[in-house]
């Protein structure tokens, strides 16, 4: 394993075990913290797939492996399952901890061009490219056999970077996503103080408008959302993948 990955903590879960890592990350220029599931007997000789999670607003790598109880069908289905945090941390940049929706703990899968946070704010690249580089240089991961799946905020993350990202994911599943944060006042909020005031920058992180460009294999996309919160729109563009 390289020596920039620190484990932080170690425990058994279902014959596998629940670590955390941490490191120093490039793209977010701080030390980040990452979750990761190892099923038993995975190896360099026995690799498997990886699942990346994204959690929703204010949570932290450790929200989803202590609440859901997803090692019980990670275990069962031999998957490696990563979960990142949901920001960049300890930055000191102002305003940052002001507000439980942006910021800390709010980092909405964008790669920030405002001066503030242009800087340390850039959660998509270190989602799509740093991240999935760490996991298969240091754990033993299938090469390109990977999958995404989200909640809220991490449900927005994981439809922008499969739309983004044709046939880089296998499978992108999601949970009451914000699927047009463009039209939400938390996206608004963010796409505003990550992005600026240009819209057609909010675009390029926008599932609803992303769909309607999409151009690649097949994507298997699962969304799983009260009907009467979804955009009905989105729902029928989604059909047609």
């Amino acid at each position: 394993m390289s020596n920039q990955l620190k484990l932080v903590s170690s425990s058994k879960c279902f014959k596998g075990l629940q670590n955390v890592y941490s490191f120093f990350s490039q793209e977010l220029q701080c030390e980040t913290r990452f979750s990761a599931y190892l099923p038993v007997d995975v190896s360099n000789e026995n690799p498997l797939p990886v699942l990346f999670w994204l959690s929703g607003l204010t949570c932290t790598e450790e929200n989803f492996i202590i609440k859901s109880g997803f090692q019980r069908y990670a275990a069962e289905h031999r998957l490696i399952v990563i979960g990142p945090d949901t920001s960049p941390r300890g930055c000191n940049i102002e305003g940052e901890d002001k507000d439980w929706d942006f910021g800390t703990g709010a980092g909405f899968y964008v790669d920030a061009t405002t001066e503030l946070y242009q800087k340390h704010y850039r959660m998509y690249s270190y989602v799509v490219k740093e991240l999935p580089n760490i996991i298969e240089s240091n754990l033993p991961v299938k090469k390109n056999c990977r999958s995404i799946f989200g909640h809220s905020m991490g449900g927005h993350g994981a439809l922008i970077c499969a739309l983004k990202n044709p046939g880089f994911y296998r499978s992108c599943t999601v949970f009451a996503p914000i699927s047009n944060p463009m039209q939400s006042p938390w996206g608004k909020k963010c796409f505003k103080g990550y992005l600026g005031d240009n819209e057609n920058d909010w675009k390029l992180y926008d599932a609803t408008e992303l769909i309607t460009k999409y151009k690649g294999p097949n994507l298997h996309l699962l969304i799983d959302q009260v009907l009467k919160n979804m955009d009905v729109i989105f729902l029928i563009l989604t059909q047609s993948i």
